[in-house]
């Protein structure tokens, strides 16, 4: 003999089914809100990563175009200073070579400052940052070597530092 079910029992199972049921679809549809979300999120995230990159990109290549410059006034004045100080203490020839050196060296600097600056490599992302107009970087880099061809000609051609020596009042 088979029992049949009780009306009340079978009911309170439907109810209680269709209750799992709903409360089991509210947990899918909140846990795809929260995955939704945390997407948007991550995305947000990695969009936010990729401009602050972009930027450190643009702030370390002026940090390498100022190292150039740096290098190249420091060669500038190491080469002017080296000829007035080492003008008749070693020959004049060797003073001309050295100090002729140290200004070519500077003139290289600010030529390739140029170029490490406008052939960066690889394009980066698009940064926030506005990076230094090329036009203003070219000018002050080509400034800057003639005054350092202005210096070589003047050491080649200018009155020796012992003439200006004399003449200068102490």
């Amino acid at each position: 003999m088979m029992a049949t079910p009780q009306p009340k029992s079978t009911e309170q199972a439907v109810k209680r089914t269709a209750r799992a049921v709903e409360q089991h679809s509210r947990k899918v549809a909140d846990s795809a809100a929260e995955t939704q979300q945390a997407a948007v999120a991550i995305e947000t995230s990695a969009d936010l990563n990729t401009r602050l990159a972009a930027d450190r990109n643009i702030l370390a290549a002026e940090r390498t175009y100022a190292a150039w410059v740096r290098t190249g006034l420091f060669a500038l004045a190491s080469g002017i200073g080296a000829h007035a100080l080492l003008n008749g203490v070693v020959p004049a020839w060797l003073v001309l070579a050295d100090a002729s050196m140290l200004i070519v060296f500077s003139i290289f600097c600010f030529g390739a400052a140029i170029w490490r600056h406008l052939n960066p490599g690889p394009p980066p992302p698009v940064p926030q940052l506005a990076p230094v107009p090329r036009p203003v970087l070219i000018a002050m880099n080509a400034f800057l070597a003639l005054v350092s061809l202005a210096a070589l000609i003047g050491i080649w051609f200018g009155p020796p530092a012992a003439a200006i020596a004399r003449v200068s009042p102490a």
